[in-house]
This record gives structure tokens, C-alpha cells and sequence, in this order.
């Protein structure tokens, strides 16, 4: 059995996660969590936290103090704070589950440069579903080429911080290496004002930020006459935390390396 640590433990992923690994008690088990040194919750067992019923297991504010408890980290914190858990894991040889987005492209270089010396999952979404619609887009943009326009729209909660969403950007990555395009050259960030005739080379992105919305993303290959929507919505957290979990399980044994959902799924 595989021993987990959640970092954020207390926030609404980190106790979705606790609830998922309870799912999985069978193959995995929670040994460990992280909270903001002042955060409440600091201290207090991490069952109680998520809801689960008491784990005997209590809220740590930093891995040092529960360095010897668990195997794999699941991480869906801030680009910041991953990366200094990431550090602490390269040394400590622990394998990590990184959920987090809004790196910068310096900072996916540091975690690719950490997967020499530890086996770690990477993926700006951890939903099945999402990652079967990314080989979907690929296909769609590979059959419509440069016949139609397309514009990616995300919509997520209000406290949301980054923009577009990182699905949303892989899935403009995937559209874009799949057309031969380099997305860095044609992503378009919202349109204001008066605008010139649209190029069909450029993807568009629209992001709104309102109510509880946990995640969705509709991608619009828009042509002549005709127009083809693929949309994932996910209307829990659960789906993120399970597809962590089952990549926490998946890793266990595996060598160093930088692996993706695709890997987890056999894709």
C-alpha cells in the first residue's frame, strides 16, 4: 500500500483528496499532510479536517516533520510553494503528483530537470475525461486544419488565480502542435475595441471567472456553414482528486522520470 501526503491539506482540494484516498483504503493511505503554519487547522488530525472520521494522523506545516511518513506527495498548491516541495522531495527521493498550474515556462523546465532523480506525475488536469477530449482536439484539428477558427473558453470558480485555466492551455498546445503551429506565436488572450478581420492561424482564448464552477472547457472549430464544440464541465472536485490518487498508486516502483495522465490512463 502506497503512503500519501497531501500538501494544502486543509484547503478544498486537500480535503477532496483525503476523500479520495479513502475511496481507494485498499490501495493507498493518507500518512501525511500540510497546512500554512498559521493556518487553524495546523495540528488538528487531517480525517477530522476532511471529514472523513478521525486518521489518527495529524496537519504538519512543513514536510520536515514528516519526512520518514509517506511515499508520494499530491501537490495542488501554487506554482511557488510546489516548487519548494519539489526541491525538498528531489532530495528527500520522495515521488510527487503535481496538479498545480500556472507555471511559467522557466518553472516547467526546474520540474522536468527534478524528474532525473524522482518519478513524478505532471498534468495541468488529472480528469480522465479531460485528457480523452485532448486526443480528441488532436484529432479534430489534424482532420479541420486550417478550414476552420478556433477559440478555447474556460469557465471556473471566482477564486481561481490564474488565466486561462492550464487545461485550457494544453489543450491550445495540443490544437497547436497537432496543426504545426507554435502556440507562443498564435494564442490570442481576449479581444478589446476594434479588432481587424480575424487571422485563421491564431487561437483564441476566452476565460471567465464567476460563482462556484469547478471547472469547464469548450474548445469551437468554427468553419464555413458549420461548427464542432468538444466540451468537458466537471461538476466535482472529486474527479481531479481521483485521477491524483490513481496516479499516486500508479507511480509506486516506478523509475525516476517525468510521467503524464496519458502514462497513468495506458493511453
Amino acid at each position: 500500500m502506497i503512503r500519501v501526503a497531501i500538501a494544502g491539506v486543509a484547503g478544498r482540494m486537500g480535503k477532496t483528496l483525503v476523500q479520495a484516498i479513502a475511496d481507494k483504503s485498499a490501495e493507498a493511505c493518507v500518512t501525511a499532510g500540510t497546512t500554512l503554519a498559521d493556518d487553524p487547522q495546523a495540528g488538528q488530525d487531517i480525517g477530522l479536517i476532511a471529514g472523513t472520521g478521525a486518521l489518527q494522523v495529524k496537519a504538519s506545516t512543513s514536510l520536515d516533520s514528516c519526512a520518514e511518513a509517506f511515499d508520494v506527495l499530491i501537490d495542488f498548491t501554487s506554482p511557488a510553494v510546489t516548487l519548494a516541495h519539489l526541491e525538498w522531495c528531489r532530495i528527500h527521493r520522495k515521488a510527487m503528483v503535481i496538479g498545480t498550474t500556472g507555471f511559467t515556462a522557466e518553472q516547467k523546465q526546474q520540474i522536468s530537470d527534478a524528474a532525473a532523480d524522482i518519478p513524478m506525475v505532471f498534468a495541468p488536469n488529472m480528469s480522465a475525461g479531460v485528457n480523452i477530449s485532448l486526443r480528441l482536439l488532436a484529432l479534430a484539428a489534424k482532420a479541420l486544419g486550417d478550414d476552420v477558427d478556433i477559440e478555447i473558453v474556460e469557465t471556473h470558480h471566482r477564486h481561481k488565480k490564474d488565466a486561462p485555466s492550464g487545461t485550457a492551455l494544453r489543450m491550445g498546445e495540443v490544437i497547436a502542435e497537432a496543426l504545426g503551429r507554435n502556440l507562443d506565436e498564435v494564442a490570442v488572450y481576449g479581444r478589446e475595441g476594434i479588432t481587424e478581420e480575424r487571422d485563421r492561424k491564431t487561437i483564441g482564448f476566452a476565460t471567465i471567472r464567476a460563482g462556484d464552477v469547478v471547472g469547464d472547457h469548450t474548445v469551437i472549430f468554427a468553419g464555413n456553414g458549420e461548427r464542432l464544440e468538444i466540451t468537458h464541465k466537471a461538476s466535482s472536485r472529486m474527479t481531479f482528486a481521483s485521477g491524483a490518487v490513481r496516479a499516486a498508486i500508479w507511480l509506486e516502483g516506478r523509475p525516476a522520470g517525468l510521467y503524464s495522465i496519458d502514462d497513468v490512463l495506458g493511453l
